[in-house]
Order: structure tokens, then sequence, then C-alpha cells
């Protein structure tokens, strides 16, 4: 069962802050202050003057909130006006304006409920953004202004006041409710009444008065996404109140003054939460969190840095080259085509309206907004990134995902002759700290999640994430240039959870997780999980299974070249009467439409929906549009000459089905829960079966993206790469043409000459510039791995200060591992 950690918030909640600010622009900042304000005393009081540092700033703050000024009639805009005009109308026609009423909206009701309110907020700050853009059906109505006015004073009355204690969920009354109150106050203060802003930012000062501490539980400190939210209520509600006190304190929360920089969003941390040296962002203590939580945090911290610039407050911390940084750290790598990979998004993949392309798109918004107050250097080389982002998906256009705040930043990139668009990155990355690995190559890429005793198989919780249980397990998530819509069509709603594409499974019935109230990680019990690279290029990785509710072992690695990936299984071991399965592919196929191929061994299969069948013995198989899959013969594999196996091979399963969900069946949370209605997704399942009760079982398969079936062909009849050991030992590979020998050792051992002292992943690479090796204690269970060369070695030409080496016919190399948390030492020779 999962365990409960403390924060039961999800990052959709965050999206829902800037979700309606985001839809919707105003001419100007002063097209809002300049409103006449009829029955108040704030004309009289009106201090958004030029010269005023708190007007100047909260005409900033409106401005990142709207967009600023832009030409309505550009049709560039035209599908974030859309979108932020329907939104606001369907709601404004659904506002109860009655004066019994219990609730703004029916499907809200009651209203002091901390859900209902805390969406009430932000539908209201939805219809304050569309009567201050220009252009939309509410644009600068009194009746709307009134209206407004009058609902923010129900909901105090009624529902969210200094008075009542918290209830429920602790994200709604500190961080959900407050920003999106401080939002709206900021876009009505010209005709808000000096005591309604007064009673509002009260509110906001009681239930959000630092960004430091948990306010329902004050020995907490905030960490990560949580402590930037916070900031920025603080930071709006001392704009609004014209305090500068509190304008400091929310600065000062960036870098935790209070505390002494402990939880300071500009460091590397070593534990917990937050950015990583290695590139990892972890949120909730365990969870890998890079494509939501970490990109909150990034839109934060970069909206103040902003906001705040050339002010008595300004963000000055010498440590904000960590957020700089991370750009190309932490996000870039996981961010295909303007797609964030779904390994990093965490239970957010099973919300219909927060899909890989949604998630990305505010990433890169996030990105573009950091950019406008970043050194030039770093700011040049974003603007390049998120062009190419931009330019490649033409599957999900970035323009008709965001709102005109970030349509008005991509605009000037998109129109800037000047920036190039950065072509695809390449190369391996291995995210020690948080179990995730991404090889990437120019036409295709693949991330891999995996988990161990530090880092959770999955988060579940209020509702979401309800089938989430094999996620964490060695899932392989291929995304493809030309097929960008993969994981975000329907895919979450409609897979088989039983058979993610890269796992190892029992195939026991399981129950929902995650339906109840806060939210809950599930940690395995196993220590090996991640690998090691070799010159950016290669790489390796292993992960043990040891399966949650199961008797299931087994020992998994893959070995990634140029343009293969090579999976390996060994020690299959299970005890509990049922039946177990390797996961080769499982590829969404979309809806009714053209059929994909499905070629096995050179022989074309049949088409129609339901088909399957057993192939004993296969040697390739070719999905259309996908690429090629080999089956190479292995040490370990029934019938391999090199030994006997106790293993039943029952050969290679194929599926195709048409398969009907909901999102509703994975995700019914109270405010990201999904729709009812019937999604229907046709799929073409590849798996190996391992039998009931396998013992001592292995595989291995290769997948090839993008190759044809005659290149599928091919590289299976000539076996570039040779499978050179797959047991519960050791496993390893070689690829000849790339001069490239891999292996993840379980134990001491040997292999083709190469012997590690003790678990640990090890590359080797020779070329006509020398030899090149790298070392990597996945496990973290050494000090030192001593691995001695199958090569000669004349001189070191270069090694990390943590590896020696001692030349000769068979010289050894010396990784001091210990301490390193996983990551990487490398040496070259000649």
């Amino acid at each position: 069962m999962p365990t409960p950690v403390s924060d039961s918030t999800g990052p959709s909640r965050r999206a829902l802050l800037a979700a309606g600010a985001a839809a919707a622009v105003v001419s100007s900042a002063a097209a809002v202050t300049t409103v006449t304000a009829t029955g108040t005393a704030w004309a009289a009081r009106r201090e958004d003057a030029a010269d005023d540092a708190y007007g100047t700033l909260l005409a900033r703050a409106a401005d990142q909130l709207t967009g600023g000024a832009f030409d309505a009639t550009d049709p560039d805009f035209a599908t974030a006006l859309k979108t932020l005009d329907t939104q606001a109308s369907a709601w404004w026609r659904q506002l109860d304006r009655s004066a019994g009423r219990a609730a703004l909206w029916s499907d809200l009701s009651p209203a002091a409920d901390p859900g209902n309110f805390g969406q009430s907020y932000t539908r209201l700050r939805t219809l304050a953004t569309a009567w201050a853009t220009p252009g939309t059906s509410l644009s600068d109505s009194t009746e709307t202004a009134d209206a407004l006015l009058d609902a923010l004073r129900f909901l105090h009355s009624a529902a969210y006041h200094p008075g009542r204690p918290e209830s429920g969920n602790w994200w709604f009354w500190e961080i959900g409710a407050p920003r999106a109150l401080m939002d709206t106050c900021l876009l009505l203060r010209a005709r808000m009444p000096a005591d309604d802003l007064a009673a509002y930012t009260a509110t906001a000062a009681k239930f959000c008065p630092d960004p430091d501490r948990r306010t329902n539980a004050p020995s907490l400190s905030e960490t990560g996404a949580n402590r930037a939210d916070k900031a920025v209520v603080v930071a709006l509600r001392g704009l609004l109140a014209r305090d500068a006190a509190t304008v400091s304190l929310a600065r000062d929360g960036l870098s935790d003054v209070r505390d002494g920089g402990r939880n300071s969003l500009f460091q590397y941390v070593t534990s917990g939460d937050g950015f990583y040296e290695d590139g990892s962002f972890v949120q909730h203590g365990s969870v890998a969190y890079t494509g939501t939580y970490g990109s909150v945090l990034l839109g934060s911290v970069g909206q103040l840095i902003a906001l705040l610039a050339g002010s008595e407050w300004a963000v000055e911390d010498p440590k904000t080259s960590v957020l700089y940084e991370a750009v190309d750290r932490t996000f870039a790598p996981v961010l295909f085509d303007g797609l964030m990979m779904d390994a990093v998004r965490g239970r957010a993949i099973s919300r219909e309206r927060a899909r890989d392309h949604n998630d990305g798109a505010v990433t890169i918004s996030h990105i573009l907004q950091l950019a406008s107050g970043a050194p030039a250097a770093y700011a040049r080389r974003w603007r390049a990134l998120a062009k190419g982002w931009i330019h490649r998906n033409g599957n999900t256009p970035y323009l008709g995902l965001v709102g005109i705040p970030a349509v008005a930043r991509a605009k000037a990139v998109l129109d800037d002759a000047s920036v190039p668009a950065t072509a695809r990155l390449t190369g391996h990355f291995v995210f020690a700290d948080m179990d995730r690995v991404v090889h990437r190559r120019p036409g295709w890429a693949l991330a891999l999640s995996l988990s161990s005793q530090r880092i959770a198989a999955y988060e579940a919780g209020n509702g979401e994430n309800l089938h989430g249980w094999y996620t964490g397990d060695g899932m392989a998530h291929l995304y493809d240039g030309d097929d960008l819509g993969q994981f975000g069509d329907g895919f979450w709603a409609t897979v088989d959870p039983y058979r993610l594409p890269g796992t190892t499974v029992d195939t026991r019935a399981r129950a929902d997780i995650g339906s109840g109230g806060g939210t809950g990680t599930y940690r395995p019990k196993n220590a090996v999980a991640g690998g090691a690279v070799l010159e950016g290029r290669y790489g390796a990785a292993a992960m043990e299974l040891i399966a949650d509710g199961s008797t299931l072992r087994a020992r998994k690695a893959w070995f990634c070249l140029d343009n293969a990936v090579v999976a390996l299984g060994a020690g299959i071991d299970a005890s509990d009467g049922r039946t177990v399965e390797t996961v080769v592919e499982n590829r969404n196929l979309y809806a009714a439409g053209r059929v994909r191929r499905l070629t096995v061994d050179g022989r074309p299969q049949p088409d129609r929906q339901g088909w399957s069948a057993r192939f004993d013995r296969a040697r390739w198989a070719h999905l259309e549009g996908t690429g090629g899959y080999v089956f190479p013969d292995h040490p370990g594999r029934p019938g391999h000459s090199d030994r006997p196996d106790r293993a039943v091979d029952l050969g290679l399963r194929a599926l195709r089905e048409e398969r009907v969900g909901a999102w509703r069946d994975i995700n019914t949370g109270a405010d990201t829960g999904g729709s009812a209605t019937p999604v229907a997704r046709r799929y073409l399942t590849l798996w190996l079966d391992h039998g009931v009760s396998p013992a001592g079982a292995s595989y291995a398969y290769v997948l090839l993206p993008g190759a044809s079936a005659v290149a599928t062909a091919v590289w299976a009849a000539g076996r570039p790469v040779r499978v050179v050991a797959n047991d519960a030992t050791v496993q390893a590979v070689e690829a000849r043409r790339e001069g490239v020998f891999a292996a993840h050792f379980w134990a001491p051992g040997t292999a083709e000459g190469l012997s590690s002292s003790g678990p640990g992943t090890i590359l080797l690479r020779r070329g006509h510039q020398g030899l090149s090796v790298a070392v990597a204690d996945p496990g973290r269970t050494e000090r030192t791995l001593t691995v001695e060369l199958p090569f000669p070695v004349r001189k070191v030409v270069r090694a990390d200060d943590t590896v020696t080496v001692t030349p000769g016919r068979r010289p050894v190399v010396t990784a001091r591992v210990g301490g390193s948390r996983g990551r990487t030492h490398s040496a070259e020779f000649v």
C-alpha cells in the first residue's frame, strides 16, 4: 500500500493558479487602473502612479497576469482569446447571483467546502481576466465587475475568512485560494473598495503568512514548489497592502533567509525536495517531478525575479544561477518537441486536462518568462531552444495550448529572425537522484522510469493515478518525432495498465490505489536503479525488480546505443502460481483510421481488431510507423548452446485490440477528475510470456526506433550487437561497429575478459583515438569498484579525480564510487 506523505496537493492545482491568468491579456496595465470606480473611495486613494514603487510593481504584476498590450485582431492570438472567452462566458452564464445562494456555481456547492471555494476563486479569476481583456464578451463590463465584487464578498462571508479553521486539503487554504484571490484583487483593484481589499489581504495573511512554514503544521518547513507558490502569494499580498516588510518576506523566502538557507530554492539538494546537481528534481521527498512541481517552481520563481527586478526588493541571491542552470540541466533533457516526458510527471499522467503537451507548453512558457530577466547568454540559448520545440510540434501547436501572455512571449521569439531554432537535443542522461534515464537520438528518445528504496515507483492519492501500479517498474517511454501524440492522445485512459512497455509483471488483479484523501507513494526495497553514461552518448542502466505484493523478482538492464536499445532480463523468479510477462511494446495506434502493419519474420500479420498470435522462436518484428524489434539468441535462452536453463520459452505474443476506457477510471480528483465519456483507442501489444511461476527465466530484445522492415531484417541477420551475458551475475552486450562493450554486474564477475570487483555498471569504447571507460554504482552499496580491462593501456589521457588507473597489458581501473550518489566516473586512455 502507498506510504502516506505530508503533502496532499497536486501540481494540477498549481496549474490552476496560472491557467486563468494565462488565458487573457489587457491592452495595458493602465487600461485596468483607469476604469472609473463607482461608490468606492478608490479614486481618492489610487496610487498606481509611475513614480510610485508599489504602483509600478502592481502594474507589472497585472501585465504578468494578462500579458500587457496586444493586438486583438492578430490571428496568432485568436485561439487564446477564444478559449478565454468561451470558458469565461460559460462560467458567467452559470454564476448564481441570487440573494439566497449557497454557492456561486451549482457544481461547487456547498461553497464552504475547501475544494469548492478553492475552485470558485479560480473561476472568478478567469472571469476577472476576461473582463480585463479587450475582445471578449465580458470586456470592461460594469455588470461583470460588480458581480465579481459581490461574489468575492459572498465567498469571504460564507467560506474563506480568518475566522475559519483549516479542514480537508491544506493546499486549498494556503496556496490555491489565496493565490487566485490575490490575482483577482490585482485585476479588480481599480474598482475594489478599500475595506474589501483589506479584508481579503487579511485572509491571505491568516492562511499564508509567509513562504517558510506550513500554516496548519508550523513545525513543517515548506520546500520546492510549495515554497515558491507561497512566495508569490505573499509578494502579491504585500504589494496590494503596500507593506514593504511583507514583500521582503516573499523575496527572502526564495532564499530561506529565515532558516539560514536550509530550504533555499537556489541550491542543489542532496536529499528531499528540490534541484539536484545531476539534473534531477524531486518533490514529496521521493517522486521524480520535473515536469509538474519542478515546472511550477520554475514559473513561480521566474515570475518573482521578473516582478521585483529593479526595485528595492529585487532578487539578488548570487546563487540564482542554480535556477538558470536547471533549464539546460533539468528541463531540456525531458522536453521532446514540446512534450514533457511522462516519466517525470508523477500522478499528473492521469489528468485529462494536463497531458504531456499541456505540461510541456507550460514549461516552455516559464522558460521564456525566465529569459526576460536572465543574463544574456542564458536567454539567447533558451529562446533558441524554445523556438525549436515550438516549430517541431505540429501535432499540438504551442500557440493553441497557451494563454495570451505566453503567446506574446512566443511571438517575440518566433518573429525574430536572429533567433535560430535549436535542433533536437541528443545524448544520454542519467538522473541518478530520481531514478530516471533518458536516451536521445536525432529522431527519437527513450525515457526509462525506474524506482528503488530511494525513489517511489508511483505516487497516487486524492483520487489521482488510480492505476499507476507499474509506471515506475522499468516502463520504457519511446518518443518518435513523427508520432508525437503517442502518450498524449488518450493513452493513459485506455492503455492496459498491466502491460506497460518495458515492464516485467505478475498478472495478478490489482485494486485501485489513491482513491482516498491525501497522497501516498510506494517505494520498493531494491537498491539498484540507475546506470552510467559514456562520452555523453552511450549508456547502460539497470534495475532490480522486487515486485509489490508478489514474489516476483527480476534483474533488468538496458543498453543504449546509436540506433538501438538492447533490453535484457534475467533471474526472473516467482512462486505465486500466476503468469509473469515482459512487455516489449504496447503502442497506441489511435482511434479508427489507417492501419499500421505488423510484420513478423518477414510475414505480414492480420490487421483485424481482436487478432492475437504466438510466435515460437521469432527473430524479429516490425511495426509500421514505429520501428523494429529483434529477439536475439542469448545466454540463458532455452536451446542456447552456452547454457541449459530451467526457463520455459513460450515465445513472443502479439495482440491487436481496441480498448475503451474513460479518464474518470484513473482520476476522480475533486478538481482534476476526468470525464466519464468513453474513449476508444487501438493498440498493438507485444510481450514475452514467461509462464506460471517461472524459475530462472530470462529475455532479450532490441528496440530499433524508426527502422524500416528491411533494415530490421538486415539487423537481425547481421547481429551487429551481441548479447555476451545474461544471467543473475552479469548482463552484457558488445556493439562491434561502435566499439562499445557494456555490462552491468550484479555481483563480482567477469564477462569477455572484463571483470568487476563488485556490483556496478561499466561501459568501454575503443576507437581510433584510444579507449574510454565509464563506471557507476547505481545500487550505492560499494566504496570502490576495481575493474580489470581486457585491453592494454599505455598511458592515461584524462581521468576524473575519483579514478585511478594502473596501465599495462591488463590495466586496472579503480573508481571511488562511495558517496557519489550513483554518478558516473570516467577516464580516457591510449
